[in-house]
């Protein structure tokens, strides 16, 4: 694999997101991340997943400068219900997902670390959905994941302003378990990573197949609108406004069309 790092010790699969500089989740890495989890779930030695990103990020958000590269909206929402697949598989996956996230998990990186089952952080990490900012949606399930965490108002508040809060008030709020210092965070993610690895691993296979029986058919009605409405918003003239924005590193004017 070229953009991810895997290795196995002591029954735990440790999986590092390895695309400098931030970790942008293009589709060479979804695909990579299908293709690692995988190869995990035949490993019977691997009882426990750790996901954390290499460098500054944990993921600061999609690869923007893929999406000039995509034709259309329909080809947008092939796009995502590609991620959202992969995503899927990530949360029902028979195998604990623990992600540990530094510097910064934005938009698809959010996306990533939500679909995973357990989420430390480092007390200043950034999470937040940006994507309105680009005059764009999620596009991975963060429109549906995000209130199951947070509650429907301060999901609300984080889509329509884009900014990120700490990874202090994402414990406080329900997003992430546990805020570190950058030096614990490791560790700590580690230790837990160990502690779940002894229990029985058919035990937390069915307590995770329970656990996704949450998720009522209204929230995979809205996941598959997620994607349609994502294609639809990558054909307006506001899209296409706030990619280039972000490209040029200037601010967006929306004019709603």
């Amino acid at each position: 694999m070229e953009y991810l790092k895997l290795s196995v010790e002591n029954h735990v699969a440790f999986i590092t997101i390895d695309h400098a500089p931030a970790n942008a989740l293009s589709s060479s890495i979804i695909g990579e991340l299908s293709q690692a989890f995988d190869q995990i779930e035949k490993d019977e030695a691997v009882r426990v997943v750790l996901l954390h990103g290499e460098g500054r990020f944990f993921s600061a958000g999609a690869d923007i400068k893929e999406f000039t590269e995509v034709k259309n909206g329909k080809a947008f929402e092939k796009l995502t219900k590609n991620g959202q697949s992969v995503f899927e598989k990530i949360e029902s996956f028979p195998k604990p997902v623990i992600a540990a996230i530094h510097g910064a998990a934005l938009g698809g990186g959010l996306e990533l670390a939500m679909a995973c089952h357990i989420r430390l952080v480092t007390e200043r990490a950034k999470l937040g959905l940006p994507e309105l900012q680009l005059g764009l949606i999620p596009g991975f399930a963060g429109t549906q994941r995000l209130p199951r965490y947070v509650g429907m108002a301060k999901a609300a508040e984080m889509l329509f302003t884009s900014e990120p809060i700490s990874g202090t008030q994402a414990v406080q709020c329900g997003l992430a378990n546990h805020a570190f210092s950058n030096e614990e965070l490791i560790p700590k993610a580690k230790d837990l990573a160990n502690k779940i690895a002894k229990k029985s691993p058919l035990a937390l296979k069915s307590a995770i197949e329970l656990l996704n029986y949450s998720k009522h058919d209204s929230y995979h009605k809205g996941v598959e609108r997620e994607a349609a409405l994502f294609g639809q918003a990558f054909d307006t003239a506001d899209a296409k406004e706030g990619i280039a924005a972000f490209i040029e590193k200037r601010e967006a004017v929306f004019k709603g069309k």
